[in-house]
């Protein structure tokens, strides 16, 4: 397993894992497989750009396939850049049980640490994934509160927890 900062020449293989990802767990994703089966390879390339506060983590399996990813995003303004997000956690169902997940969110983490006045780190996860809740718990992580309906796919709704890691 290898897990490192995805940058642009990784492009062809995030948008595949990415809508993979969209198509086998549509619900757990704020956005969907139709709307970004239209992005060029040259927009995956644009949002796969490393900066300070963002980046996208790979986890390679032993054949060089990408088979997890997960971004942070630190907040911006003035009054919330204390603050950080993860974003489109996702392990393909071939790598699920290896460790992959855990390993992406603890370089995650590790990074983040690195980013000059980060106090926490946030993120949502669907209420009934209790896989990766119990993940993100084993992490450090602690449910802050639910939004109930967060998300809507297909006319059902579903409820996201809010967690936060406090790094401070």
């Amino acid at each position: 397993m290898k897990i490192r900062i995805l940058n642009e020449a990784d492009a062809q293989l995030y948008q595949k894992v990415r809508l993979s990802a969209l198509k086998i767990n549509p619900e757990a994703f704020g956005s969907t497989y139709e709307r970004e089966v239209k992005f060029s390879l040259e927009a995956v390339a644009e949002r796969l750009e490393p900066a300070k506060d963002r980046f996208v983590l790979g986890a390679f399996n032993y054949d060089g396939s990408l088979v997890g990813i997960v971004t942070f995003m630190r907040e911006n303004s003035l009054k919330t850049s204390h603050k950080g997000n993860v974003f489109g956690m996702y392990v393909a169902p071939e790598g699920r049980g290896q460790g992959f997940g855990k390993s992406l969110m603890m370089e995650l983490i590790s990074k983040a640490k690195n980013c000059d006045g980060l106090e926490q780190i946030n993120l949502t996860v669907i209420s009934e994934n209790s896989s990766a809740k119990r993940l993100y718990k084993s992490l450090g992580f602690e449910v802050y509160g639910v939004e109930r309906n967060a998300l809507k796919f297909n006319g059902q709704y579903f409820d996201e927890d809010l967690m936060v890691l406090n790094i401070k």
